[in-house]
Order: structure tokens, then C-alpha cells, then sequence
């Protein structure tokens, strides 16, 4: 398993995420392209961050699953949120998944960014990932 963890003598992280995430031997990187909230059926999840964090993260579950992996052998999250009105549902939904996805608090490197707008104008959240599969 990838080994996650905050160094000393760097300042405590303020979120959800560790400062490092290193990838052993005799593991499959798996790269997750920029999910967005659009549902199997091709149906935007709501037009909120909340709801597209949410879906955005299922997306992400199920890409994974497609790839041979699971939402704790991620490394490494970037999420880009749309506006700084979007940050509260977007923590939310964020926070409820990695609660789940991570119980015993062991999170990925994780960065995240507010961008003026992304591909398209009712998304407003897109969330990259890369994970560490055993082979």
C-alpha cells in the first residue's frame, strides 16, 4: 500500500490531505482524467457543487473500480472548483466521501484550486486523481 504521511518540519496540513504520498514497488500507477458531475446517463447531477462533487467522486469510484482499483489506493487528488461560492457545497460532499472512502483519516495528497470557469458553464466542479493499485 502507498505510504501517506506528514513529514516533520512541514506546517500541519488544513484540509483533508497528506503532504506526501509515496508509491512502493510492485505497484500500477492508475491516472484518472478530470471527472465532472454528469451522471451514467449523461444528465449533469444538479447545478451545484454539492451535487456534482458528489457525483464527480462516484465517477471517480467507478473509474477506478473499471481499472482494478478502490478509492483508498488513491495517491494523489486535484480538484478544481468553479468560484469561491461553490467552496462550501463542494467541502461537504468532499468531506463526506473521504470520511468514507478514508476512516482512519489516512488521505491522499490532495491540492485544490478556485478557476474562473471550466469546460463548459453549469460545471463547476472537475476533480483529477491518481492511484497506486498492488500488483
Amino acid at each position: 500500500m502507498a505510504k501517506r504521511w506528514n513529514p516533520d518540519g512541514v506546517g500541519a496540513p488544513v484540509g483533508r490531505y497528506s503532504h506526501v504520498a509515496q508509491v512502493p514497488a510492485g505497484h500500477e500507477l492508475v491516472i484518472v482524467a478530470g471527472q465532472i458531475g454528469v451522471r451514467p446517463d449523461g444528465e449533469l447531477a444538479g447545478p451545484g457543487a454539492e451535487a456534482q462533487t458528489r457525483e464527480v467522486l462516484a465517477n471517480i469510484e467507478r473509474v477506478l473500480a473499471a481499472a482494478g482499483a478502490r478509492p483508498e489506493h488513491l495517491v494523489k487528488v486535484f480538484s478544481m472548483v468553479s468560484g469561491t461560492e461553490e467552496l462550501p457545497g463542494f467541502r461537504t460532499a468532499m468531506g463526506e466521501t473521504f470520511e468514507r472512502w478514508f476512516p482512519e483519516g489516512d488521505w491522499p495528497a490532495q491540492s485544490m484550486i478556485v478557476v474562473a470557469a471550466l469546460a463548459k458553464p453549469e460545471l463547476v466542479v472537475e476533480i483529477e486523481a491518481m492511484a497506486a493499485v498492488p500488483r
